[in-house]
């Protein structure tokens, strides 16, 4: 009897139609650039493997390393992430012992610093990094890439 309601209802419902789901998938800047993110991001961690950092390991790294010393509001802030999420990265880098966690100004912010183990991380990731990036160049050509990153750039500053 239930699945019967369950199957009367599921048959009921309004449907958003093929086509304009189809039209959705190709159009959607969210969609596409999730699908291009995660594609890059896989790249760019293979790239990375030998070094035992992932992409987004190395970006707050290098983040941190052109910040510090900064606190997670302003690493937050830079990189357009929820400090939530931040948070649990910086204590897995803490963990491996690359990056430092000081008491900040007052009681409620703390500061993020590279401890030696991080600058030699991002030494040792940096030429693997640069032959990704060099990768990446090639395969969309200056022009484009330029061009991308201009549009990604101006996405960034809306919000």
């Amino acid at each position: 009897m239930a699945s019967e309601k369950r199957r009367e209802i599921s048959t009921n419902l309004e449907r958003l139609p093929l086509e304009t789901a189809l039209e959705m998938g190709k159009t959607c800047t969210c969609f596409n650039l999730r699908k291009a993110t995660r594609r890059v991001t896989s790249f760019y961690d293979a790239a990375l493997k030998p070094s035992g950092l992932k992409a987004t390991q190395m970006t707050l790294l290098t983040a941190i390393r052109v910040l510090e010393p900064v606190t997670i509001k302003r690493l937050a802030k830079a990189n357009v992430m929820d400090r939530t999420t931040l948070s649990r990265n910086v204590s897995l880098l803490s963990k491996k012992g690359m990056i430092d966690i000081e008491p900040g100004d007052d009681l409620r912010t703390r500061k993020l610093t590279l401890t030696e183990h991080g600058h030699m991380a991002l030494v040792a990731a940096f030429p693997l990094w640069q032959k990704a990036q060099g990768e990446i160049l090639k395969e969309l050509g200056t022009d484009r890439w330029a061009s991308l990153l201009e549009g990604i750039s101006d996405l960034v500053a809306l919000t």
